[in-house]
Formats: structure tokens, C-alpha cells, sequence
């Protein structure tokens, strides 16, 4: 008997968040190229070099988990697909990892010289913090169950992101670096999909466990997240310090530590709630984008996904 090979049908949809998370990425499409980053120059020199120091650090570190997202952790998360259409939109995740990995080198391209790059990218792979966090995540990549793996995506996409993106929202809110945040607020609502639809297949397995095999996974991705927490305020503390930036960023992390658990439908962990994070901060993720594209409406606003524990009602009202 030879195997059939099943052609995809999207006129026949078994879970309907696939069809609405497909189309609600294809109409966020966007490149870099699209974005006129050489603007900021004048802005990039005003800076200290602590700043840019900083900047270049941070922008380095994002490249390193985008590149591990988009090499190891979607991979992964493709194993344990339960529809074609599931892992469909997988393949666009991934294929927009690479452009936000990619975006950061166009960033890098404009702003530094091309040793200055170099020293950047020796610096990913050699920073003990930056390397413990993706060694965790791509562990449970490689060996975790397909429950861990999206709880282990979903602490990347949803709260391990958060210590680099602060900085160009600052910037942002203090009218510098403008197109350099523009690429940011633009990846910042790809990770939010991200985070909300893995976090959404991962409910459907958790809520099919027995409640001690529940509260064991529950207690393991808590466990997870504090450890990953703990290195990752040592690393915002090694990037933040010199310029005085460190418990603000510290307040964002906790918040989006909070908005990952509540991806993954667990209670918050932490205190800190959105009145705890600079307003500057928060107006940055939730205002609209500059339409860069005049043949395009790719670029021309749109308000972060909200990341709250969601019913498939909740997720219909939210991707519309």
C-alpha cells in the first residue's frame, strides 16, 4: 500500500485560529528594507557611547534568540502540529524570524562600521548570559515534550525579547532613533501573534492532561521562568547599569513575564502590572507605526495583540 500524500485545503479549516492567526499575519507583512533607518544617523550621533555601546549589545542579543527561534525553536514546534493549517502558519513564523533576525543586521549596516560589527557578533556568542538563555531554551527544544517546547517558545517570544526591546522604546519616546523603533514596534506585533497562538496551542494540550500531570507542568514552567528570570536580570543589569536604566527595565521584564504566563493561561508571578512601567514605555508598544510604504498599508498603525488568557471567542474578537 503506498502512503498518500494529503494536499493542504484551507477550505476546510479544523481549527479556525489557524485560518484567522494565517491571515492576520500575511496582512502585518513588512521588511526592513521598507524602513529608512540611514534617518537616524544624526540621532546615532548625538548618542554617548555608553549608549551606543548599549545599543549595539542589545540589538546583538535580539539577533542571537531570533536566530534561534527561527533555526531550532519553530522547528520544534512543527513536530507537534495537530492540523496542516497549523503547521502552515508555523512556516510564516519562521520565515519572520529570520526577518527580524535579518532586520537587526540592516540596523547594524547603517549605524556601526563594519569592525564594529564584527565585535558585535564575537560578543553574541561569547557573553555567558546571553548564551546560558538560548542554551536553556534551545534544551528544551531539543529535548523537551511538545508541552514544554511551547512553554519554553513562549517565555522567548513573550518575555525573553523584552530586556532588548526596552531601549529603542525609550529612545522612541524621547523623539530619537525613530525608524530603528519603527522596526522594533514592528516586530514587537509579530511577537505578540507569536506568543498569543503558541500560547494558545499549548491550552489545548495542557487542558487535556490529568490535573496532576497539569500541576507538574505547571510547576516546571514556573520553575523555568524564574531561572531564566534570575540570568536575565544579571544580563539587563550588565547591559543597563552605566546608564541607569536597570530597575525601570527590570519593572518591563516582570510585566511581560506576567503577560507570558498569562499566554500559557497561568496566573501571574509578579506584582508589577502596566501602571508600574514607564508611561513612555507603554505608549511606545500601543501606538500606531509611521506609514513608511506609500503603496503599502503594511506599516501604517496597529495596536500590539492583547495577550491575555483567551477562550477561541476572545482570540476571534482580538485577531479582527
Amino acid at each position: 500500500m503506498t502512503d498518500e500524500y494529503k494536499a493542504i485545503n484551507w477550505n476546510r479549516i479544523e481549527d479556525m485560529i489557524d485560518k484567522l492567526t494565517w491571515e492576520k499575519l500575511v496582512e502585518q507583512f513588512w521588511t526592513d528594507t521598507r524602513i529608512p533607518v540611514s534617518n537616524d544617523i544624526n540621532d546615532w550621533n548625538t548618542l554617548s557611547k555608553s549608549e551606543q555601546d548599549m545599543i549595539a549589545k542589545v540589538f546583538g542579543g535580539l539577533t542571537l534568540l531570533d536566530t534561534l527561534q527561527s533555526q531550532d525553536g519553530i522547528e520544534a514546534l512543527k513536530q507537534s502540529s495537530l492540523t496542516q493549517h497549523e503547521e502552515a502558519v508555523y512556516n510564516n513564523i519562521e520565515f519572520m524570524e529570520s526577518m527580524h533576525a535579518k532586520s537587526y543586521s540592516a540596523i547594524f549596516s547603517t549605524l556601526n562600521t563594519k569592525s564594529e560589527i564584527d565585535d558585535i557578533f564575537e560578543w553574541t556568542h561569547s557573553n555567558a548570559m546571553l548564551q546560558k538563555k538560548a542554551k536553556i531554551i534551545n534544551d528544551i527544544y531539543q529535548n523537551g515534550t511538545e508541552l514544554q517546547i511551547k512553554v519554553g517558545s513562549v517565555l522567548l517570544e513573550s518575555f525573553l525579547f523584552y530586556s532588548g526591546f526596552y531601549a529603542p522604546l525609550y529612545y522612541l519616546g524621547n523623539s530619537k532613533l525613530t525608524n530603528v523603533a519603527e522596526i522594533i514596534k514592528l516586530i514587537l506585533r509579530d511577537e505578540s501573534v507569536h506568543g498569543t497562538y503558541i500560547g494558545y496551542k499549548f491550552q489545548i494540550g495542557y487542558n487535556q492532561l490529568n490535573k496532576t500531570d497539569q500541576e507538574e507542568l505547571k510547576n516546571w514552567a514556573y520553575d523555568l521562568l524564574f531561572k531564566l528570570y534570575e540570568n536575565e536580570i544579571d544580563y539587563t543589569s550588565y547591559l543597563y547599569d552605566d546608564i541607569g536604566w536597570t530597575e525601570d527595565v527590570a519593572v518591563f521584564l516582570r510585566y511581560n513575564a506576567n503577560k507570558a504566563l498569562q499566554n500559557l493561561g497561568f496566573d501571574p508571578l509578579f506584582p508589577d502590572t502596566a501602571e508600574d512601567v514607564d508611561p513612555i514605555i507603554m505608549n511606545g508598544i500601543s501606538t500606531g507605526t509611521s506609514n513608511h510604504d506609500f503603496f503599502s498599508q503594511v506599516g501604517n498603525g496597529y495596536l500590539v495583540g492583547m495577550v491575555e488568557s483567551m477562550e477561541d471567542s476572545d482570540y476571534d474578537m482580538w485577531v479582527k
